[in-house]
């Protein structure tokens, strides 16, 4: 098994976030935070950012509960879109 796999299953299991609820959340959840990363957003972690690419920052950030996200219900979404 690989070391990243490893990685999302331990932090899916210990993840501080009560949100995230599975491994696909937490991917999209570091994804997303990935990209503000990349566009010079600062770390929200004591972490050298020279050494680590901004994946890593960003799942580590996610697994600490360093990053704030809400899930939309789709329901309630598309009922907001259409008024």
């Amino acid at each position: 098994m690989s070391n990243a796999k490893v990685d999302i299953q331990k932090a899916t299991q210990d993840a501080q976030v009560p949100e995230l609820d599975s491994k696909y959340r937490l991917i999209i959840v570091a994804a997303k935070r990935s990209k503000q990363l990349q566009r010079g957003a600062k770390p929200r972690i004591d972490i050298d950012s020279q050494k680590h690419k901004p994946t890593r920052i960003a799942l580590e950030e996610v697994i600490r509960g360093k990053v704030p996200f809400e899930i939309k219900d789709a329901t309630a979404a598309a009922a907001a879109a259409e008024a």
